[in-house]
């Protein structure tokens, strides 16, 4: 860093992503992208708001919110789109966190919750997860904080029950709690239904997966009327055009290409326990996923070294090396082709040990 760089800066840990490779085509399976591409609806909205790129971007999102108001079942005035759900996910940390209001998360989950905390100054507190990774939610009941919790959890793709949601929010009834739904559509239970029941509720989603545009950037929020005006006062004094006409475009054609969504979401689904079932047969430990990737440990082969052999071979999956996740890896779900490769590719590496 230069020697003009804040103080208040200088301990932060940033986030890292996932590799984005270039030069070499590699099978990606490392940062839970959709194998699939866009609708064709998505694409041609998008294609054609390009040639209007003068003139700025609607601030309130005005179509794009009267779409997914319709089909998701929510008033205009209880959602807000941002640029990814990174966006409202830091929103929320600025919005309803403070000394008073500190946070609390689980310690293995979307690595951007404590960098979000750390960023705005907040102090957190990280509550480790059961010995099987699952959450325990006796942990969150009455906890008097701001919780965030995302569901299914990253990078385990465990789910909580839509009951064990409601119980964590109607007992922090003074603090809003956040559930992180990115891989909701793979098979989980949403909680956008208790939203009008909870004013203490945040829902964050993104387009990022179910609906092929992690490039556009898309995520959104759903809770009550109070809460968006309080997210939009922190939108408004940092970018008010934070979502572009190109990608506002894209996300009308998402939205409306019902079909297109759920052909890609059952697909994923049957990839992924089929995948699961071809891991578990070659001697894998693979977590009861609702998300569009699966968490998998071999006990003979290291996860590191099963990482670094798949990348010789032209597979990119994602490796953690912070204790108690260093033996598995998080293998996203491709295409049934795609799935077969790695498949076949692991068996090799097995075969081939000594």
């Amino acid at each position: 860093m230069s020697r003009f760089f804040s103080e208040k800066y200088a301990a932060l840990t940033p986030y890292t992503p996932g590799e984005q490779p270039k030069g070499q085509t590699y099978i990606k399976l490392n940062t839970n992208e959709s194998p699939f591409p866009p609708s064709a609806r998505a694409q041609k909205l998008a294609a054609a708001e390009a040639t209007r790129l003068e003139l700025y971007s609607d601030p309130e999102c005005r179509d794009l919110v009267s779409a997914a108001a319709e089909i998701l079942g929510v008033g205009a005035d209880e959602i807000l789109f941002t640029n990814g759900s990174d966006e409202i996910l830091n929103f929320a940390f600025m919005a309803f966190c403070d000394k008073e209001h500190p946070a609390v998360f689980p310690d293995i989950t979307y690595g951007f919750y404590p960098v979000f905390a750390e960023l705005n100054h907040i102090p957190y507190t990280q509550i480790p997860l059961n010995p099987d990774f699952t959450i325990n939610v006796g942990d969150y009941i009455g906890v008097g904080k701001t919780v965030f919790i995302a569901n299914p959890n990253a990078p385990t793709g465990i789910a909580l029950p839509l009951s064990d949601i409601e119980r964590i929010v109607r007992s922090n009834p003074d603090n809003v709690v956040v559930i992180d739904e990115a891989y909701v559509d793979f098979g989980a239970e949403s909680a956008v239904g208790l939203t009008r029941k909870y004013d203490n509720l945040l829902v964050t989603q993104t387009f990022s997966k179910s609906r092929s545009l992690a490039g556009a950037r898309l995520g959104f929020g759903i809770g009550s009327p109070s809460l968006i005006r309080d997210l939009n006062t922190i939108k408004y004094s940092t970018n008010p055009y934070n979502v572009n006409r190109m990608t506002m475009a894209a996300g009308i054609g998402a939205l409306t290409d019902r079909e297109y969504f759920a052909k890609n979401c059952r697909a994923i689904e049957e990839t992924r326990a089929w995948t699961s079932d071809e891991l578990r047969a070659l001697g894998f430990t693979v977590l009861d996923s609702k998300a569009n990737f699966v968490f998998a440990a071999h006990d003979r082969l290291p996860g590191k070294e099963l990482y670094l052999k798949l990348k010789e071979n032209g597979i990119l999956v994602r490796h953690f090396d912070s204790a108690p996740l260093t033996n598995f890896n998080r293998i996203s779900i491709g295409t049934t082709e795609q799935m077969q490769t790695l498949i076949n590719t692991i068996k090799k590496i097995l075969e081939d040990m000594p």
